[in-house]
């Protein structure tokens, strides 16, 4: 049996929500022998509550102070992957910390789908309003930018499956010249 090819390095997976960060990320965790995280559910687990709770009680600031907490605390962790809140990136210093602690990858989708995957979700405060399409298309052409400043890969997640997905974003981590491959 020839050696198990393993990436080096951490893996941040970017997009907005509904792009499929946390699902993507599980799997690529599992597909690299890595560990997975998602910030938000971090979050949840420090604190006792749920997200949506803390946007209610606290606001966004406050939540994304405790956002840049996570990821700084996670960033400097080893062979992990992360699935970031879609706003992380508002923040330079979270932009900084995941350029600079592993591979970033962007995660994009078309808003048709991004609403489709995220509109029975009452978990997604920003989007518990009138016309969740507008906001979605709001944060999107807002968010779009950073994404791409950060991102070493890009990858469209619309209307894909998640194997397929994951077996191409591998492909094309392997084929990266500034990733290195540990062989076990």
């Amino acid at each position: 049996m020839a050696a198990m090819e393993k990436l080096a390095g951490n893996f941040f997976l970017v997009g907005l929500m509904g792009a499929g960060k946390t699902t993507v990320g599980r799997a690529l965790a599992r597909r690299t022998g890595k560990t997975f995280y998602d910030s938000d559910q971090e979050i949840e687990a420090r604190t006792g509550v749920r997200v949506a709770t803390i946007f209610d009680i606290e606001g966004e600031l406050r939540f994304r102070n405790r956002e840049a907490c996570v990821i700084r605390d996670l960033a400097q962790q080893r062979d992990i992957v992360l699935a970031t809140g879609g706003g992380a990136v508002m923040r330079e210093e979270n932009r900084k910390v995941l350029a600079s602690h592993g591979t970033v990858i962007y995660l994009r989708a078309a808003i048709d789908d991004l609403l489709a995957r995220t509109q029975h979700d009452k978990n997604r405060p920003l989007l518990q309003i009138a016309d969740p399409r507008a906001k979605l298309e709001s944060l999107f052409n807002e968010r779009d930018p950073l994404y791409r400043e950060i991102a070493d890969i890009i990858i469209d997640t619309t209307q894909q499956n998640v194997n397929l997905l994951v077996a191409r974003l591998f492909d094309q981590l392997l084929a990266s010249p500034h990733h290195p491959k540990e062989t076990d």
